[in-house]
């Protein structure tokens, strides 16, 4: 159903009939626009004939107002603000400023789906609530258990982001705010899971990140997460999220069979292996070193030693990988709605005539420039194909 067909045609009548007025318009100039008799204009305001998309595009901009204004339904409420300030700290400043664009992005992608009449799928795996004994142990299983669900096997995990939002229904951005912060993460029964990863950092870090929510997400999603740099595993909620993401990231099997191929003729386990593995599993050095020592392939404190001993360096990991790594795209474009879903939204609000670019720059809080570029991307990827390639329903 579209958002046209979701509000009455009484109601949008109406509407229409309190714009034209507020315009100072009459309804001949109104009917002559959209190329029907005056009669028929007065049927529209009445609710007695339901106005057509491209009727109503012309009319509001006639009226000088939005398709959107004119269809908008109550106000979308997104209120996760008091969630995150049961937690300790959470009234600094930082902490208040990212929540606050987590909940502005959240509001725009559902007043996004309502305006397109677009219902979000969701594929939540099931809660596992952390039981008895060690959690790194359950950690391992339910992480296992989310890759088979997700159909990954062993395979490295080369786009998180993409993955939980097209698979798994979560909503996810990635945006710039302060540093000290890696992500957030909250749970609603009407929105769902909310997730925001720092685009301020590597990409490797953003997927250690949105792992790490991945992992409350499955444990403790009803309890909001802020995720800081550096922070200590003080509970056995975080002692498990991390370990979730290590399994989720590096799963103990495949990571066993590669570090056998890549040390193999090898007695010493060296700078180029380490850049290797994690070149391939998509995760920092630190973090690969690290769980290799958690599964004996390494002496305990291997990661400490090449860190006295001159770490491991990008200009290392060039010389052995040359310019595989290629450039953080995501990154560069972190202001800009970079997800899948919410970019496809938005260009198709666009496209239809729904949302200006104004309206689109102040939802999603952006720049018109960068919705402008965002709108162009659409527009490029729409023409390869119009005209030849039509959904059958």
């Amino acid at each position: 159903m579209t958002a046209l067909e979701q509000v009455p045609s009484k109601e949008v009548g109406e509407r229409l009939r309190v714009a034209r007025e507020s315009a100072n318009l009459k309804q001949a100039d109104a009917a002559s626009t959209i190329g029907v008799a005056r009669t028929t204009l007065v049927a529209i305001e009445q609710g007695e004939r339901r106005v057509r998309m491209g009727e109503l595009q012309k009319l509001a901009q006639l009226y000088g107002t939005s398709v959107n204004a004119l269809l908008r339904r109550e106000a979308v409420h997104v209120d996760l603000v008091p969630r995150f300030r049961k937690l300790d700290g959470a009234h600094e400043s930082a902490v208040d400023e990212a929540v606050d664009l987590l909940a502005s992005l959240v509001k725009a992608e559902v007043e996004l789906e309502n305006l397109l009449g677009i219902q979000r799928v969701r594929s939540y795996p099931p809660e596992r609530p952390l039981l008895p004994g060690d959690v790194r142990a359950q950690a391992e299983q339910d992480a296992a258990e989310l890759r088979q669900r997700l159909g990954l096997g062993s395979a490295p995990l080369t786009d998180i982001v993409t993955l939980l939002e097209l698979e798994l229904g979560v909503r996810i951005y990635v945006r710039r705010f302060d540093g000290r912060i890696s992500g957030l993460f909250a749970y609603d029964d009407a929105l769902g899971a909310c997730m925001l990863l720092n685009a301020n950092h590597p990409r490797e870090r953003r997927t250690q990140s949105a792992a790490h929510e991945t992992g409350h997400f499955v444990s403790t999603r009803n309890r909001p997460e802020v995720l800081h740099i550096g922070e200590a595993e003080n509970s056995r909620e975080e002692r498990y999220a991390n370990a979730f993401a290590r399994a989720l990231l590096t799963p103990a099997r495949a990571v066993m069979q590669k570090f056998q191929e890549v040390t193999a003729g090898s007695d010493r386990v060296t700078r180029r292996h380490i850049i290797v593995l994690a070149h391939f599993f998509g995760v920092s050095r630190e973090a690969i070193v690290r769980r290799l020592e958690e599964l004996d392939l390494v002496k305990a404190g291997t990661w400490d030693w090449f860190e006295a001993n001159g770490s491991i360096s990008d200009d290392q990991a060039r010389q052995v990988l040359g310019d595989v790594p290629g450039a953080d795209s995501q990154k560069a474009e972190a202001d800009r709605p970079t997800t899948l879903r919410l970019n496809m939204l938005a260009g198709e609000a666009a496209r239809r005539g729904l949302l200006s670019e104004g309206q689109l720059a102040r939802l999603l809080r952006l720049d018109r420039v960068e919705v402008r570029e965002l709108l162009m991307g659409q527009e490029l990827e729409g023409n390869e194909g119009d005209g030849v390639i039509k959904r059958t329903n």
